[in-house]
C-alpha cells in the first residue's frame, strides 16, 4: 500500500493506493480491508489497483462511449433522459443536468448557478421495472447496448468485493454490506466533457461537474489521463486538491449513505471535476474528457441502521433508520 501524496498535502489528504489482489486471493484480506476502511475513514477516497476489472474491458467501453457521443445530437436524442429527475436512464444533453450539493441561506435551499457542460448516458439493470433502460432503437449502434450490461455487471462483481472488504475492515462478517445489495440497483453512467475555453473554466462562467459529494453507498470511478477531479481537503472547507489518474487504477469513494449508515466513521467527501491547468492547448482551450462512474446503491426498500461497531454510549447513532429508497429519490430529484 502507498499514498498518493498531492500537492502541499498533509497526510489526512492522502489517498491510500491499495493493491486489492491480496483481498481477491485471500492472501491478506485483513491487511488490504484496513487500508481501505483506513484511506475511507480519513479521505472518503482509495485508489484499488488489480481490481478485478479486465484493463480490455476497460478499454472496450472507452471506445464504446466514445463512439456514442460522436454521434448527432438527433440520434442521442433517440434515447432521451425522461422529464422525472429521479429517472436517472438515457441520453441527458449538455446542460441538462445540474448537480447541486444542497446548501442553505436561511431562506431554502441554493441551487448551483452554473451548468455543468457534459453529456452522459445512464443505464441500470435491465430487469428494473421502476426505471425502466432507455436505449437507441434497433439497428441504431449495434452493440452499444450489449456492452453497458456487460459492463454494468462486471462493475457489480467488483463492488460486492469492495462491500466484502469493508465489512472485514469494520470486524463483521463479509456478507454484512453485501447482504443489502443483492439487487444491484446500480446506475452506469458514460460521460464526456466536450472541449471547452480555459478562461470560461477560470472564471467560473461554465463547469465541468461542480463541488458536491455522492449520494449512495459507493462510487465506482474510471477516467482517462486528461484529468481534473479534484477532491476536498478534510480539514480545510473550500480547498480542493488533485486526484489525478493512476495507470491501471480505480477510483473508489464513499457516498452520503454509507457516511450515514456508518455514522459517519466514513468520509463522504465533497469533491468536483475541473480543468488542470497542464491540459490547456495552445488555442486556450481545455480537451475533451471521458469518465465512467459506477453508482453503487444499497437495495430500495431495505430499512438500514447505523453499522455495529460505530456507535456506543459515548458516541451515540447519530441517525435514524431509512431506506435508501426513501433518501436517494431527494438527491436524484434535485439534479433536475
Amino acid at each position: 500500500m502507498s499514498s498518493l501524496t498531492l500537492p502541499d498535502n498533509q497526510d489526512n489528504a492522502a489517498i491510500s493506493v491499495v493493491d486489492f489482489s491480496p483481498f481477491l486471493d485471500g492472501s491478506n484480506k485483513q491487511g488490504v480491508a484496513d487500508e481501505i476502511l483506513s484511506s475511507f475513514k480519513r479521505v472518503g477516497f482509495v485508489y484499488l489497483l488489480n481490481h478485478g476489472l479486465p484493463q480490455e474491458r476497460i478499454a472496450k467501453m472507452f471506445a464504446v462511449s466514445k463512439e456514442f457521443f460522436a454521434q448527432p445530437t438527433e440520434v442521442k436524442e433517440l434515447a432521451p433522459h425522461p422529464p422525472s429527475g429521479t429517472h436517472h436512464r438515457g441520453y441527458s444533453a449538455l446542460g441538462r443536468e445540474k448537480i447541486v450539493q444542497p446548501t442553505f441561506n436561511g431562506e431554502g435551499e441554493i441551487r448551483a448557478a452554473v451548468p455543468d457542460v457534459k453529456e452522459h448516458f445512464e443505464c441500470g439493470r435491465e430487469d428494473d421495472a421502476d426505471r425502466p433502460n432507455i436505449w437507441l432503437p434497433d439497428g441504431i449502434l449495434p452493440g452499444f447496448k450489449e456492452n453497458c450490461l456487460e459492463f454494468y455487471w462486471l462493475c457489480h462483481e467488483v463492488e460486492m468485493n469492495v462491500l466484502r472488504a469493508l465489512a472485514v475492515g469494520f470486524g463483521l462478517a463479509e456478507d454484512y454490506f453485501t447482504q443489502y445489495h443483492g439487487a444491484a440497483d446500480n446506475q452506469l453512467r458514460l460521460l464526456h466533457y466536450p472541449r471547452v475555453p480555459a478562461e470560461a473554466i477560470r472564471n467560473g462562467s461554465v463547469g465541468r461537474i461542480t463541488a458536491h459529494s455522492d449520494y449512495a453507498s459507493l462510487t465506482l470511478l474510471l477516467q482517462d489521463d486528461v484529468g481534473g477531479l479534484e477532491i476536498e481537503d478534510p480539514k480545510v472547507a473550500g480547498l480542493f486538491r488533485p486526484a489525478p489518474p493512476i495507470t491501471d487504477a480505480l477510483i473508489v469513494n464513499a457516498g452520503d449513505f454509507m457516511m450515514r449508515w456508518s455514522n459517519d466513521t466514513i468520509r463522504s467527501t465533497v469533491h468536483r471535476v475541473r480543468a488542470p491547468p497542464a491540459c490547456e492547448t495552445s488555442d486556450g482551450t481545455i480537451p475533451e474528457r471521458y469518465s465512467i462512474p459506477y453508482f453503487c446503491s444499497a437495495d430500495r426498500n431495505t430499512i438500514l441502521e447505523c453499522v455495529p461497531g460505530t456507535w456506543d454510549t459515548e458516541n451515540p447513532k447519530k441517525y435514524e433508520p431509512i431506506s435508501a429508497s426513501e433518501y436517494t429519490r431527494k438527491r436524484l430529484a434535485a439534479a433536475y
